[in-house]
């Protein structure tokens, strides 16, 4: 085999700073949700570039979307790497983008030297990783590897009422020339890169982390019923005020879950107070529990104590705690994690194991085929944030790692 080629930081990082562009926030951050008109036009400039190196692009009914560089046999099953271009609200330009644009640059490096590979080559986009607009969370590659069913997924509404089926086919409308892929289409492998999103890296001074798995999560719905009443005139006793209720709940709930090791990781990230007016007592509020493990018996039992807990706190008020979302700890094959440790050393790049807090679309597309993932540094640990940050340098070294294991996967020709 040839030398691997090297990729190319500059044009890199200039794809990065225009997908920067698309959704951008006064913060210096992104503001892209799923299938809105900014993530949609991210798809599309993507695909306009998929289409300028003659490789294909096609979507499936759940808003995924892969982009092809074809290989010798057709009948071999792609080797993809790739993430997803939605964001959280007022969020950063690095997480989900950046390993959307590695296996990009990996794919043009490729072509660049004329390589030909026994397998296809992919870029995968997926829909809906976030889920602040549309829940549950990396719901495009859960439905892909058949976790959520399609029925229910597409139904799924925002806060405005739009549902997620009408965002896909307004993606389709955008990009009329894509081809269609079945849901479940299985791949040779599948790698992705992603910002670390804690500070490990950082702290070590490495630059690839070789993610062993991740941790797992449950999440609960709380809601809580009182009566909305007057705040002027309604006394103490005969309110049935549900703020006070829930915020006992959150406060006892933090005590609960707080372990010496700190590894139970215990948040409340939506809190909805109703009615919402200054002078009334609130009579509902709906709040969203994320408990993480990753110990499976360890979230069980404790998970399990979410509805006790809540239930002797409720005072007059009613309560019911609905499951939400759930996925247990999962670990990467050893040999692809060799792999990629291998390729991240012969570059001479310092690197690391690494475990991950944070759910990602390979947690699902590991169950079609052997899947890997790396992280890269992000500045101070700060994610989610308009602040986050990534260097140059380890965005290209991700891309690198991509394009020399994606070339080794696929069998040159």
């Amino acid at each position: 085999m040839p030398p691997l080629p090297r990729i190319d930081p500059d044009r890199l990082w200039r794809r990065q700073s225009e997908m920067d562009a698309i959704g951008a926030t006064p913060g210096g951050g992104v503001h892209r949700l799923a299938l809105g008109a900014d993530d949609i036009e991210a798809h599309r400039r993507l695909a306009d570039w998929a289409a300028a190196r003659g490789w294909t692009v096609a979507l499936d009914d759940i808003g995924n979307m892969f982009l092809r560089r074809a290989g010798s046999d057709p009948a071999l099953p792609p080797v993809a790497s790739g993430s997803h271009t939605d964001s959280q609200p007022m969020a950063g330009r690095f997480d989900g983008m950046s390993g959307v644009l590695a296996a990009f640059e990996a794919l043009e490096t490729i072509d660049d030297a004329g390589i030909a590979t026994r397998h296809p080559l992919e870029v995968a986009i997926w829909n809906n990783e976030e889920g602040p607009r549309f829940a549950p969370a990396c719901m495009g590659s859960a439905v892909y590897a058949g976790m959520r069913t399609l029925a229910e997924m597409r139904a799924t509404a925002d806060a405005d009422g739009i549902t997620m089926g009408a965002c896909v086919d307004d993606l389709k409308a955008a990009l009329p020339d894509a081809g269609r892929r079945e849901l479940g289409a299985p791949f040779a492998a599948f790698i992705e890169s992603h910002i670390e999103q804690g500070v490990t890296l950082e702290g070590n001074g490495n630059i690839i982390g070789v993610v062993t798995g991740m941790q797992g999560y449950r999440r609960f719905r709380v809601e809580v019923t009182g009566a909305d009443a007057h705040s002027g005139t309604t006394p103490r006793a005969r309110r049935k005020d549900a703020f006070v209720a829930a915020t006992e709940m959150a406060v006892a709930l933090r005590a609960a879950f707080i372990d010496d090791t700190d590894t139970m990781r215990f948040t409340i990230g939506r809190f909805e107070v109703e009615p919402g007016g200054i002078s009334v007592v609130p009579g509902r509020v709906v709040f969203v529990i994320d408990l993480r493990h990753p110990s499976a018996a360890a979230l069980q039992v404790e998970g399990d104590r979410v509805a006790a807990i809540c239930a002797g706190l409720k005072g007059p008020c009613e309560v019911t705690i609905t499951p939400h979302s759930a996925s247990d700890p999962m670990e990467f094959p050893e040999a692809m994690r060799a792999r990629l440790a291998a390729a991240a050393t012969a570059r001479g790049y310092p690197n690391q194991p690494i475990f991950s807090g944070a759910g990602h679309d390979a947690r699902h597309i590991a169950r079609l085929g052997p899947a890997g993932m790396i992280f890269i540094p992000c500045k101070d640990g700060i994610s989610h944030n308009e602040a986050e940050s990534a260097e140059k340098e380890h965005c290209a070294a991700a891309a690198q790692v991509i394009a020399d294991v994606l070339i080794e996967l696929a069998g040159p020709v």
